[in-house]
């Protein structure tokens, strides 16, 4: 599980090892950075280049960027299950990237194992706020992981379906 850079390195540890993972849940992942941060217009890009590098100016940057970002080394590979959860509102990570991600990770893989999007509507970056909410979000995290691991009997009395 990762979320923003985080997700990102959720992406490109689906594309080096997918054979490792069961399950991976990358939360607002910054998926497509490559894509994004050639975009000056966009409101986060030139404030970005301080921390990644330019790849408008400096073509090793973007030999780099473009050699790890999840997006560009998507591969015909059986790919475990994954999520990408990403929120309508988010200004930081816009839920294109994720949108886009898992379209080609649906058509590329060579596995049967779902790939899912879950999209918040309310919330931002860090998702909706309100403690209860929080905790509904990594539930449904959790939930995905451990079914994904085959964990689906339920205790008795859980009241769950």
């Amino acid at each position: 599980m990762g979320g923003s850079a985080g997700g990102l390195l959720m992406g490109a540890v689906a594309n080096l090892a997918p054979e490792k993972y069961a399950a991976i849940v990358a939360a607002v992942p910054f998926v497509d950075a490559l894509n994004t941060i050639l975009d000056p217009e966009l409101p986060l890009s030139a404030l970005e280049w301080e921390e990644w590098g330019n790849p408008i100016t400096d073509p090793e940057v973007y030999e780099y960027m473009k050699s790890y970002t999840p997006y560009e080394n998507i591969r015909a590979v059986s790919y475990p299950q994954i999520a990408a959860v990403t929120s309508f509102n988010d200004t930081r990570v816009l839920y294109v990237e994720p949108a886009k991600w898992v379209q080609v990770l649906r058509s590329e893989t060579t596995g049967s194992a779902p790939i899912v999007m879950k999209i918040e509507m309310d919330g931002g970056h860090g998702g909706a706020s309100g403690r209860y909410v929080q905790w509904r979000e990594r539930a449904w995290d959790y939930a995905f992981v451990a079914d994904s691991l085959g964990a689906v009997e339920l205790l008795p009395g859980a009241g769950l379906k």
